[in-house]
Protein backbone atom coordinates (compact mmCIF):
# COMPACT_ATOMS: atom_id res chain seq x y z
CA UNK A 1 0.00 0.00 0.00
CA UNK A 2 1.41 3.52 -1.16
CA UNK A 3 1.54 6.17 1.41
CA UNK A 4 -0.54 9.54 0.14
CA UNK A 5 0.68 12.58 1.86
CA UNK A 6 -1.89 14.91 2.79
CA UNK A 7 -0.02 17.98 3.37
CA UNK A 8 -0.32 20.83 1.13
CA UNK A 9 3.15 21.59 1.55
CA UNK A 10 6.22 18.94 1.12
CA UNK A 11 8.61 18.57 4.62
CA UNK A 12 12.08 17.66 4.68
CA UNK A 13 13.52 15.39 7.76
CA UNK A 14 15.68 17.35 9.82
CA UNK A 15 18.20 16.99 12.91
CA UNK A 16 20.64 20.28 12.56
CA UNK A 17 18.36 22.95 12.23
CA UNK A 18 18.55 25.88 15.10
CA UNK A 19 15.26 26.75 16.32
CA UNK A 20 14.23 28.40 19.68
CA UNK A 21 10.47 28.69 21.17
CA UNK A 22 9.03 31.41 23.26
CA UNK A 23 5.73 31.17 24.93
CA UNK A 24 5.40 33.86 28.16
CA UNK A 25 8.00 33.45 30.28
CA UNK A 26 9.51 30.11 28.19
CA UNK A 27 12.83 30.79 25.68
CA UNK A 28 14.32 27.22 24.69
CA UNK A 29 16.04 25.38 21.57
CA UNK A 30 14.14 23.02 19.90
CA UNK A 31 15.06 20.33 17.68
CA UNK A 32 13.66 19.81 14.70
CA UNK A 33 12.23 16.82 13.39
CA UNK A 34 11.05 17.93 9.93
CA UNK A 35 10.02 21.14 8.51
CA UNK A 36 7.70 22.71 5.50
CA UNK A 37 6.73 25.92 4.31
CA UNK A 38 3.60 25.39 6.77
CA UNK A 39 5.04 23.99 10.08
CA UNK A 40 7.64 21.98 11.82
CA UNK A 41 7.35 18.71 13.64
CA UNK A 42 10.16 19.01 16.80
CA UNK A 43 11.06 17.96 19.99
CA UNK A 44 11.60 20.07 23.14
CA UNK A 45 11.94 18.83 26.76
CA UNK A 46 9.15 20.84 28.80
CA UNK A 47 5.19 20.51 27.98
CA UNK A 48 3.65 22.85 25.96
CA UNK A 49 -0.13 23.18 26.09
CA UNK A 50 -2.27 22.00 22.67
CA UNK A 51 -3.88 25.24 20.85
CA UNK A 52 -0.69 27.53 22.51
CA UNK A 53 0.34 30.41 20.07
CA UNK A 54 3.61 30.20 20.54
CA UNK A 55 7.05 32.05 18.82
CA UNK A 56 9.51 30.18 16.61
CA UNK A 57 12.83 31.46 15.71
CA UNK A 58 14.04 29.56 12.53
CA UNK A 59 17.98 30.16 11.59
CA UNK A 60 17.64 28.66 8.29
CA UNK A 61 21.13 27.47 6.12
CA UNK A 62 21.75 27.74 2.45
CA UNK A 63 21.62 23.77 1.76
CA UNK A 64 24.12 23.81 -1.29
CA UNK A 65 26.50 26.34 0.35
CA UNK A 66 28.33 24.98 3.52
CA UNK A 67 29.03 27.63 6.41
CA UNK A 68 26.86 29.81 4.15
CA UNK A 69 25.10 32.62 6.41
CA UNK A 70 21.85 31.75 7.80
CA UNK A 71 18.62 33.65 7.32
CA UNK A 72 16.89 34.38 10.38
CA UNK A 73 12.92 33.54 10.15
CA UNK A 74 10.34 34.73 12.53
CA UNK A 75 7.07 33.42 12.99
CA UNK A 76 3.70 32.55 15.12
CA UNK A 77 2.78 29.65 15.11
CA UNK A 78 0.11 27.32 16.68
CA UNK A 79 0.71 24.35 18.45
CA UNK A 80 -1.68 21.47 16.72
CA UNK A 81 -0.25 18.56 18.25
CA UNK A 82 1.73 17.17 21.26
CA UNK A 83 2.33 13.91 23.16
CA UNK A 84 5.23 12.88 25.45
CA UNK A 85 8.06 10.11 24.59
CA UNK A 86 7.76 8.21 27.45
CA UNK A 87 10.80 5.16 28.21
CA UNK A 88 10.90 2.94 30.42
CA UNK A 89 7.77 4.94 32.48
CA UNK A 90 9.36 8.36 31.78
CA UNK A 91 8.91 11.29 29.93
CA UNK A 92 12.06 11.67 27.80
CA UNK A 93 10.74 14.54 25.94
CA UNK A 94 7.55 16.24 24.42
CA UNK A 95 6.95 15.94 20.18
CA UNK A 96 5.19 18.95 19.18
CA UNK A 97 3.69 19.81 15.57
CA UNK A 98 3.19 23.74 15.27
CA UNK A 99 1.49 24.65 12.41
CA UNK A 100 3.11 28.24 11.02
CA UNK A 101 -0.18 31.10 11.65
CA UNK A 102 1.83 34.00 10.90
CA UNK A 103 4.55 34.16 8.33
CA UNK A 104 5.40 36.24 5.35
CA UNK A 105 5.02 35.18 1.73
CA UNK A 106 9.11 35.46 1.45
CA UNK A 107 9.58 33.41 4.67
CA UNK A 108 7.39 30.91 3.57
CA UNK A 109 9.11 30.96 0.18
CA UNK A 110 12.77 30.64 1.72
CA UNK A 111 11.49 27.53 3.90
CA UNK A 112 9.81 25.91 0.82
CA UNK A 113 12.87 26.26 -1.22
CA UNK A 114 15.01 24.92 1.57
CA UNK A 115 13.07 21.84 1.65
CA UNK A 116 12.90 21.78 -1.99
CA UNK A 117 16.83 21.62 -2.11
CA UNK A 118 17.19 19.30 0.83
CA UNK A 119 14.71 16.18 -0.65
CA UNK A 120 15.88 16.61 -4.37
Amino acid sequence: MVKVERRGAPRAPEKDLAMKLKLGELDTAIYALNISASGAYCKIDKEVPLMSRVKIVIMLPDPEKAGSPTRRIEVTGVVVREHPVVVDGKTQHYDLAIFFEDISQKDREAIASYVSKKTA
